[in-house]
This record gives structure tokens, C-alpha cells and sequence, in this order.
């Protein structure tokens, strides 16, 4: 089926509308409220400035486990991309993930408005596309979108680590859950430690501890792991399903943190699917974390977009970062 705002010569059935992106909108909010009102459809919406996509992908790691899910190909986050994937839905499905990005204020709600989630998670605010929103407030406005039309049956996921993320509780009707390592955060990680071959940390949820030994690399997919355990958690699957699942999954994605090791031993690790200051700094700790004494590290890092007023400094902040590093 072709959605089209002008007739055009094509080998399938067309529908010429005023908007095509109102038209795709409308219809996947028709058929994600026939499936929901046919069946058991839980929906879990994703958003931040960095870990959407991992997140996402840990997430379905664990739903695909339990039943028939439905989740974004790649990054298809947008406001063509995510209702794409919210088509893919059908009358067996039992769960939905809708990863939420945004380059402007008021998008992430647009998409919120197409399906309401039964859990929205909140992972970070930081400066990615902080020269879109005029700078970082304008980012946390735009998070927040996420949790504001929640209603009081749904569950706000946020970030207890964020200090943008936190007021975030204060602008929603949902009941929050903390994820995090604060103290008050129920998922928390604590002794989290990393090498070559993976992240491990302690688990508390409920009370329980649990050891987590993830294959992929870095301390910040911690927190992405916690989020994708505490929406499985609401969605009433076992902590310990979760865990395994979660430690089954060899790459965040691809092109993010993938390890190849050579024949002569070298490491290499290729981040290269995008770049923000958040993500650059999180890969150069990740890589001075996994390096043992005496061994050499050498970071080849591109140019940092969209950072507008900002672009200068956050530039400098992580060359001076890789100096105290000693990454070459």
C-alpha cells in the first residue's frame, strides 16, 4: 500500500491524502487501538538523548521471549519510522516497543498520541541535538514530553542517576519507578565492572540480588539493561527471566560498541553508528575501563554534529577528557 499526497504511477494500491505523514499517523493509531481492544497488547515507549536503541533492543530480548513482540527495525524513531513500526502489529501480537526520538519540541508527543504507552521510559538527558532544541533545557522539554499524557494506569520509568531526568516524576499522572544506582532506585546495579569481554554488575530489584553478566561493552549500557528490567518487571516477567534473556544478547546493535579482536591480539571497537557528548565520553571511559596496565590505547573519533553554541567546547571538554585518559 502506497500513502501519497499527489497520483502516482505504481504497481499497488495508492491513497492520495492532503498529508501523508497525518494519514500514516492516523492509521497506526487505528490499528494499534483494534489490537489493543482484541487482545493483550502492552506497549512500552522509549526515549533520551543516548541508549534508545539499545535499550530497545535488550527490551525485545526479553519480550521475544515471553510472546509475540513488535519492535522498531534499526532506528526507526521519527515521526515516519515509529508509526512504520507500530504497523508491523497484528491481533497476536502481545508486545509493542516504540523507540521516541526528536529533533524538535512537541514530536515526542505526537508520537505518545498515537499510542498510549503502558510503560514510558525516560533514559537521559543530555546535548545530543541540543543545537535543534536551542540547548539543553529545550531537550528536557522535549523528554519530558514522554511522560506528561501519561495516564494514572501507566508507569513512568526514569532515570534516578539524571539530574534532569528527576523532576520528570513531578509532570506525570503515571506512577514512577527509579532505575539507576542511587540508593532509592528499585532496579539498581551496583559493583558494576568492565572488560573486553563484557559489563557485569549486581543486580537489586525487589529486595533480591542478582549477579548480571552482559556480553556487551560499557558501564553506561547498565543503565539501559535497569530500564529494560524494570519495564519487563511491570509487564509481570520474573527478574531472573529477564537476566537471562539480557545475558544472551551479544551486541547492542550494530556499529555501537562492537568488540573484534585481531589475530595479533589487538582489540578494536567500533562505536561509529553516531557521535554526542554523552556517547563520545561514555565510549573513551569505556575504552580506558577495559585496557590492561601498559597496554596502549588509541581513539580515532569524527566530529560531533548538531551541538550548535555548544559545538566548541564539548569538542574540548573530550579532547582534554582523552588527555586525563591517556588515550592517544
Amino acid at each position: 500500500l502506497v500513502i501519497a499526497e499527489r497520483r502516482i504511477e505504481v504497481a499497488a494500491p495508492l491513497i492520495v491524502v492532503p498529508d501523508g505523514v497525518a494519514a500514516l499517523a492516523a492509521l497506526a493509531r487505528e490499528v494499534v487501538a483494534r489490537v489493543r481492544a482484541r487482545g493483550a497488547l502492552r506497549v512500552a515507549a522509549v526515549t533520551g538523548s543516548n541508549g534508545k536503541t539499545t535499550t530497545k533492543n535488550l527490551l525485545r530480548a526479553i519480550l521475544d521471549a515471553e510472546g509475540p513482540t513488535v519492535a522498531p527495525l534499526g532506528s526507526f524513531n521519527n515521526h515516519v519510522g515509529a508509526p512504520v513500526s507500530m504497523l508491523r502489529v497484528d491481533e497476536g501480537t502481545e508486545y509493542l516497543i516504540v523507540e521516541m526520538g526528536a529533533s524538535h519540541v512537541g514530536e515526542i508527543a505526537r508520537l505518545v498520541s498515537i499510542v498510549t504507552p503502558d510503560a514510558g521510559v525516560v533514559l537521559k538527558v543530555g546535548l545530543a541535538h541540543a543545537g535543534e532544541f536551542g540547548g539543553v533545557e529545550g531537550v528536557q522539554r522535549a523528554k519530558s514530553e514522554m511522560v506528561t499524557d501519561l495516564p494514572e494506569s501507566a508507569v513512568a520509568v526514569l532515570n534516578r542517576d539524571d539530574p534532569r531526568v528527576v523532576p520528570m516524576a513531578g509532570m506525570t499522572r503515571a506512577r514512577v519507578v527509579w532505575f539507576g544506582t542511587s540508593a532509592d532506585a528499585d532496579p539498581r546495579a551496583e559493583d558494576v565492572a568492565v572488560t573486553a569481554d563484557g559489563t557485569s554488575f549486581t543486580l537489586v530489584a525487589d529486595g533480591e540480588r542478582h549477579l548480571v553478566r552482559l556480553r556487551i561493552l560499557g558501564e553506561h549500557h547498565v543503565f539501559n539493561a535497569l530500564a529494560a528490567i524494570a519495564v519487563a518487571r511491570e509487564f509481570g516477567i520474573p527478574v531472573a527471566r529477564s537476566i537471562a534473556a539480557l545475558e544472551q544478547v551479544a551486541r547492542a546493535e550494530r556499529w555501537r560498541m562492537e568488540r573484534f579482536r585481531r589475530a595479533d591480539g589487538v582489540v578494536i571497537i567500533n562505536d561509529a553508528y553516531n557521535a554526542s557528548p554523552d556517547s563520545t565520553q561514555a565510549a573513551l571511559k569505556t575504552l580506558a575501563q577495559i585496557a590492561r596496565p601498559g597496554e596502549r590505547t588509541v581513539a580515532v573519533l569524527g566530529e560531533m554534529a548538531e551541538l550548535g553554541e555548544y559545538a566548541d567546547e564539548e569538542h574540548d571538554r573530550l579532547g582534554r577528557l582523552a588527555v586525563r585518559l591517556d588515550i592517544r
